[in-house]
């Protein structure tokens, strides 16, 4: 897993991790996002993620560049976290699989 921080330079930024071998994906919901607790990546696989703001997300743009979308399943009427906690969950998720697979 590779944590790149970016600005304006998202497209530059996703292209250079394309080129590195690396499968990209939103951390949005989407109409055809997996939930987070479904995802099996191979122990050896290149994953980069990509955080919008609590507010307006991961830009469509910036989705439509991606390998596919992931969401955090919420309960409730509102859908949005704080980018620290979504940030949280995520790589957690991420490290707690992989950490059960090397068992």
């Amino acid at each position: 897993m590779k944590i790149v921080a970016v600005d304006n330079f998202a497209n530059e930024a996703i292209a250079d991790l394309k080129a590195n071998g690396y499968k990209i994906y939103a951390i949005e919901q989407t109409v055809d996002s997996l939930k987070l607790q479904e995802i099996n990546f191979e122990p050896n696989e290149k994953i980069a993620v990509i955080f919008g703001n609590e507010v307006s997300g991961v830009e469509q743009e910036t989705i439509l560049q991606c390998d596919g979308s992931i969401e955090i399943p919420q309960l409730g009427m509102k859908h949005s976290l704080n980018i620290a906690t979504a940030a949280g969950i995520v790589l957690w998720e991420f490290v707690r699989k992989r950490l059960t697979v090397n068992e």
